[in-house]
């Protein structure tokens, strides 16, 4: 019998009998097979709770595919937990891991030559690395997220899963005892999803959709709800239109896109590690570098309308009921490219036509009467970073936005931990943590626990934290991460010593270490690149191969 065309070129004819059969060993049909195959990159895991619910997405995305006259084939995905590996090690794994998530769905998809992808994340690194993996394979593509936990509820406030590391302070000044500690540490999480605050995870889940690579609405659906279960449906029928229609991921992650994206980042007040991200997709999508003076600038012409915890109290959930990513598009409608095409075939200003305004105006602000003038995110430079560095002024106590003190200079996160635990860190110094940048770390791990301790300590609104780290996106107060270049490298932090000032003017977007030139030369003279130990494996090779916070991380 002469054989039956299929759809994916791989299967067809002779050549194609041995992949057949290997997809017929586990129950596919040829009438399945003649169909476009859909890759479904699920990062399950029970280990991480924004991943906890994905199975469940995978079989709805399923579903969809198979409605809309497609095979589904799924493949797993790893996915670290940040606050699982924050305070060890193993924080020095999770920046690396996104280029190893983009890279392995990179293999994946190659290899079997899938017709298209539907993406399931929802953590801080796991949806950037998808996000880079649509953007370099440009097949059809559709990301969706497992969505926001639900805040925990403590004495009649919403917090996010990091009011147990504020506890720890209360706990260190006798503000509250062991049991209520253990209280507080079962119910500070509880339920799945990503943590419930405007962090990394959520920000870049907001950021897919901005871009046009989720489905509009959907970026903040909590994960308990209903109607996340048909967000992953209706996506797995969307990538079937996409593949139908040959709209690739390159056809909708694009320049004026991606300035979609850093527009909605900046106006919402996102994570900083927003900007890495941004920078290593736009590398992925073969258009360059993209200079952290394209975020500046940006900054300095978008306003924050929107402000969710940690840089205010309203959690994501408020987020979401005051109209999530589409309403903030909406204020920030005269200052996107409205014409870039998105998933669903048609175009962002298409449709944004579906949404209203929001009518939590104490969430998300009319772009007139924004809560800065100035986007939530920023860039500084000068002699301490003269390649750049990054804040979130959206964070910021309205009195450290300027500021000057003294530094205290630590080589490791947990030494700083125990200084400032044993009130050894005083009011107006700043905290200085270096060799923790992409090489230097190695893995720029982010310095979450330092900030959150500060806070604990009730020295937040009087000592700033300067590091080429990063920060959790739920940090908040004076931090300024990702300086440029970094001390391992030699950088100007590598030279800064005890007692010498350091000066934060975020308004002039200005970061200066206040000791003359002749002076730095002469300890540059002095100066010798520690080396820390790393164990044999990915570190190594992350070391060798990465690239500066400046231009965004990326593995090359």
């Amino acid at each position: 019998m002469k054989n039956q065309h299929y759809f994916n070129p791989v299967l067809d004819g002779d050549a194609g009998a041995l992949k057949r059969a290997l997809y017929k060993s586990m129950g596919f049909t040829d009438s399945a097979l003649r169909k476009p195959i859909i890759a479904i990159a699920n990062s399950y895991t029970n280990a991480t709770p924004g991943h906890f619910n994905l199975n469940s997405l995978a079989e709805q995305a399923a579903r969809g595919i198979e409605a809309a006259g497609g095979a589904a084939m799924s493949f797993g995905v790893i996915a670290p937990c940040d606050g699982i590996a924050e305070g060890h090690e193993g924080m020095r794994y999770i920046l690396p891991s996104r280029d190893l998530i983009a890279s392995s769905i990179e293999c994946m998809v190659r290899a079997h030559r899938f017709d298209g992808m539907v993406l399931l994340g929802s953590c801080d690194k796991i949806v950037p690395g998808m996000l880079m993996a649509a953007a370099r394979l440009d097949i059809p593509a559709v990301f969706v997220n497992g969505g926001p936990m639900y805040p925990a509820s403590y004495k009649g406030k919403h917090y996010d899963g990091n009011i147990i590391t504020e506890a720890q302070g209360w706990k260190q000044r006798g503000e509250i005892d062991e049991k209520e500690f253990r209280e507080i540490e079962d119910l500070a999480e509880p339920g799945c999803g990503s943590c419930a605050m405007l962090g990394t995870a959520n920000t870049m889940c907001c950021l897919a959709e901005a871009m046009g690579m989720a489905l509009p609405g959907t970026a903040l659906i909590p994960a308990v709800h209903a109607s996340r279960m048909r967000a992953a449906r209706d996506a797995g029928e969307v990538v079937m239109n996409l593949v139908r229609a040959g709209i690739t991921a390159r056809k909708i992650i694009t320049r004026e896109s991606l300035k979609n994206a850093i527009a909605v980042l900046l106006g919402m007040g996102g994570s900083t590690n927003g900007i890495l991200h941004l920078q290593a997709v736009w590398y992925e999508a073969g258009l360059g570098q993209l200079p952290l003076r394209a975020f500046d600038e940006a900054s300095r012409a978008t306003p924050q309308v929107a402000s969710v915890y940690p840089a205010s109290p309203h959690d994501v959930v408020d987020f979401y009921e005051a109209g999530g990513v589409p309403a903030v598009m909406k204020e920030l409608f005269p200052l996107l490219d409205t014409n870039a095409l998105t998933v669903t075939g048609k175009t962002l200003a298409e449709n944004l036509e579906a949404f209203s305004v929001s009518l939590r105006r104490d969430v998300i602000k009319p772009l007139a009467e924004p809560f800065s003038r100035e986007g939530g995110v920023a860039v500084l430079t000068g002699n301490l970073a003269p390649l750049g560095a990054v804040v979130k002024p959206a964070a910021v106590p309205a009195e450290m936005m300027s500021f000057s003190g003294r530094a205290r200079v630590f080589h490791s996160e947990q030494e700083s931990i125990q200084a400032i635990l044993n009130a050894q860190v005083k009011p107006h110094s700043v905290v200085v943590l270096r060799y923790e940048g992409p090489k230097g770390g190695p893995g720029m791990p982010e310095m979450y626990r330092p900030m959150k301790v500060l806070e604990g300590m009730g020295l937040s609104s009087s000592c700033a934290l300067v590091t080429d780290g990063r920060f959790s996106g739920s940090n908040r107060g004076c931090f300024v991460g990702h300086i440029s270049p970094e001390a391992y490298e030699g950088g100007e932090l590598a030279l800064v010593e005890d007692g010498d000032t350091i000066t934060i003017d975020i308004p002039g977007r200005v970061i200066r270490l206040e000791v003359p030139d002749a002076e730095l030369r002469e300890r540059r003279k002095r100066w010798t690149r520690p080396e820390k130990p790393v164990s044999p494996g990915y570190l190594e090779t992350y070391r060798r191969t990465s690239k500066s916070a400046a231009e965004g991380a990326v593995v090359n």
